[in-house]
Order: structure tokens, then sequence, then C-alpha cells
């Protein structure tokens, strides 16, 4: 008799475990099934409430946590959704309501969206392993790589988006931006022409098509590259300055003027050191223009926001005299013609005899006989003059130049008068030739002598 009291209450226990079982394998799915729909619907408030009842239920409940995760994503909540999908991972089970792929994607977005490339990385390298024919997770892996500085990396990845993708625009545009930085201009020209064949309105791969180009001397191409690049507000003061710095590399600054005064006229706030910039070619160029007094209004602009700009201080400084005297400023800033004037008129009033006027860069040239002598049939010596408009220190070269040019003329003696300085070489050179050297002192002294007239400014 108790033989049979056990049997039967064993044989009970085991039909109401398996009655239990039973209904857990029928009730569960259909509350998951529940807050599933309820996710599809995005009645996110009662989802949330479903979820967290079930998870206080069973705390393992992968597929609660998971769709818990989506509601709380579809209720703009994407931190508590990222600590819901982490808890899965750490289950580390999946089911058919919670399926792999598609949670390792949308981890994976979370990874990325709170900037925890490592963690978004692995992810990604899982997600190649399930799809490898997938060809957005190489091109997302290949921005991971090129966001962490791995160039070759991210290239390799880039590569294998556009096997697997030929038409992905911006898997060209990234592979050419990885081998821009890597210096590898041809292959990154190659790469960035494929992506604006497949997208002309790329106006990054405009931009920096036109850098590669400028650095290859084809200007007028990375004219037109710069010109359509601007189009995007976001490049528009970058394009304009580097087509100022096209024209200024083609010797026409007037045009380059007019690109960078756009530049300077369209900055906006952010753009502080492309402004610098600007101003900066601006006063280059007024200055190859001789129109000093806007070169000085660009560099006193500059040397307000930044006073250790470059060589800004140091130009500020070269050009004090003409700040302060209007006769080095006439120098400086005159034509041809009246400039030419005032070269003859120094050397007439250093007591020569003008016989001949060239023009030479950065200057004037003047050759000339004494125009007396205290010996009535003594041969008159003549003199090389040279009178360089700069600001820079006249160096070795220019003297040894100059030398040069002496004994081509049979000329014995030689000045040459600047409105700069010579460099410790240039005057080392000179000491044991007959060359005299006078830097802008002496040239004001000689400027001071002559009558004030009016003089028309290029």
């Amino acid at each position: 008799m108790p033989l049979m009291i056990i049997a039967i209450i064993i044989l009970g226990a085991g039909i109401g475990f398996l009655a239990f079982f039973l209904i857990r394998s029928i009730i569960i799915p259909q509350k998951i099934a529940t807050l599933e729909n309820l996710v599809k619907q995005n009645k996110t408030a009662a989802a949330i409430r479903l979820a967290r009842k079930m998870i206080a239920k069973d705390p393992r409940n992968v597929d609660a946590h998971y769709l818990l995760g989506l509601a709380y994503l579809a209720d703009n909540k994407p931190e508590l959704a990222l600590m819901e999908l982490k808890t899965v991972n750490s289950i580390g089970q999946f089911t058919e309501f919670c399926r792999e792929v598609p949670f390792r994607r949308k981890i994976a977005e979370l990874y990325t969206k709170f900037n925890q490339g490592e963690e978004a990385l692995k992810e990604y390298l899982l997600l190649v392993k399930k799809d490898p024919n997938q060809p957005e997770y190489y091109f997302l892996i290949g921005q991971l790589f090129e966001e962490r500085g791995k160039g070759a990396k991210a290239a390799e990845f880039y590569q294998k988006t556009i096997e697997l993708d030929p038409k992905n625009w911006k898997a060209h545009f990234h592979l050419g931006m990885v081998l821009y930085r890597a210096k590898k201009s041809t292959e990154s020209k190659e790469a960035l022409e494929a992506s604006l064949k497949l997208n002309p309105e790329n106006h990054a791969a405009h931009f920096y098509l036109g850098r590669l180009l400028k650095e290859n001397h084809d200007y007028t191409a990375a004219l037109s590259a710069f010109e359509k690049a601007q189009k995007d507000a976001t490049y528009k003061t970058k394009a304009l300055i580097e087509r100022g710095t096209c024209f200024m590399s083609m010797n026409n600054f007037e045009k380059a003027a007019s690109e960078l005064e756009r530049a300077v006229k369209t900055a906006k706030e952010g753009e502080e050191n492309e402004l610098l910039y600007a101003h900066y070619f601006l006063a280059h160029c007024y200055e190859k223009l001789r129109e000093l007094e806007r070169a000085i209004e660009h560099w006193e602009a500059i040397y307000v926001k930044k006073p250790n700009f470059k060589d800004v201080a140091e130009k500020l400084s070269q050009y004090q005299e003409f700040r302060q005297d209007d006769r080095m400023k006439d120098f400086l800033t005159a034509g041809k013609e009246e400039f030419l004037s005032q070269c003859r008129s120094i050397a007439t009033g250093m007591g020569l005899s003008v016989q001949d006027t060239t023009e030479i860069h950065s200057g004037c040239q003047i050759l000339g006989v004494e125009a007396q002598s205290k010996w009535r049939n003594a041969r008159k010596i003549p003199k090389l003059l040279w009178f360089l408009r700069t600001t820079d220190p006249v160096d070795e070269s220019s003297v040894r130049a100059f030398h040069e040019q002496m004994k081509q003329l049979n000329v014995t003696r030689g000045i040459i008068l600047t409105s700069s300085s010579f460099s410790r070489l240039a005057m080392e050179f000179a000491e044991s030739r007959p060359i005299e050297l006078m830097g802008k002192e002496k040239l004001l002294e000689l400027l001071k002598t002559l009558p004030r007239e009016p003089v028309h400014r290029n």
C-alpha cells in the first residue's frame, strides 16, 4: 500500500511539472508575441510595462530584454536601449524573436552612436562572418578604422565594399580620402573621380580633387573643381581661398585678390582659421600689386586676432617706414614710370650721369658714369646700380647675380640699394668685391633729398 501511494505521488508530481512546462511553453511565447506586437504598433509605454513585468519574473528572459530595448529606442531612450541589449549580449542566447543578425546590427549602431568604436567594430566583424556578402558591413568597418586613424585597414574594407558594390559612391569617396591622407595622390585621384562619376554632387570630392590637381600644378582643372565645391556652404570659404592660391601660383594677383576678398566676406562663425589665411594671402597679393596700404590693413587684421601668425609681425615691422614716412611709401607704391624716374633722380643726386635704365625683377637697373671729375682727361668710371623694392632681406644669390651682371657689362663698381636689408652672407660676399650695399636707412636718406611730387600708384 505505501508503494502505491509513493507511485501516485511521483506520478502526480511528474504530471504537475509537465503541465507547468506545457503551460509555460504556451503562455510565455504568447506574451512575447503580444510584446512584439506592442513594439511594432509603437505602443511603447504598454510594451515597456509588460517587458519589465516579464523580466521581474525571469531576469534571463532574452526576448523580453531585447524587445524592451527596441521599445526604449522607439521611446527615444537610446541609453536605456543599449543597457538592455548589453544584457542580451551577456546572456548570449538567440531565439526566433531575438535573432542574432538584427540584434548585432542594432547594438553595433548604438555603440557607434555613443562613440564606443571598439565595441561596434567587434559586432560588425561578427556580422561579416555571418553574412560575408553584405557590403554595408565592410563599409561601416572601414569607417570605424578610418576614425581611429588606421587608414591602411580602412582602405582594405572600403576596397572590399567596392568589390561587392561597385556603385557605392561613398566607399569610393572614403577610399579616396584615406589615400589622400596617405599621400598616395594618383590612387586618391582615381578614387575621388570614381566617386564623382557616381555622384557629381559630392562637393567634398570636388574640393579634395581640386587640392590634388593644384598640387600637381594643373591649376585650370583645380579652379574648376573648387568652383563646384563652393556650391556647398561647408566648403565655400575654403574653396574660395584655394581658388585664390591657384591664381597666386599663376601670378594673376588681381584675380587672386578678388577670390580672397569673397572668402573674407563669406567666412562664418567657426571659420576663424580660414579667415586668417584669407587675410594673409590677400596681404601677399596686395603687396605684389604694390597696394601696400591695403596689404597692411590685412596684416593688421590678422595681428589683432593672432599676433604670432606666420610672419605678420615681421611684415608690419618691415613696413614701419611705409606707415611713418611718405617718401618710402611713394618709393614702394609708385607706378613703373614714376619709380624709374625716382631711381634716375637718386642716381643723378649721387653724381652719376644716367646712360641706361632697365626694369628688372622687383626693381630697376641703372648704368651711369661719373658726371664730373677733378681731372679733365680722366676716364669716367661707369657704375651699375640696382634699386630693389622688396621687404625680404637681399640674399647672397642676388648679390652674386649683380656681380655677374657687372662682369657682363664690364663695370668695375656697383651699388645695390634696397627698401629692406641684406643677409649676412650677402654682406660677406660684397666685402671682398667692389660692391656697395645700401639698406633701407641709407635709401630713406637719399629719398629725402628728392623734391616731393605727386606719385601715381599701381
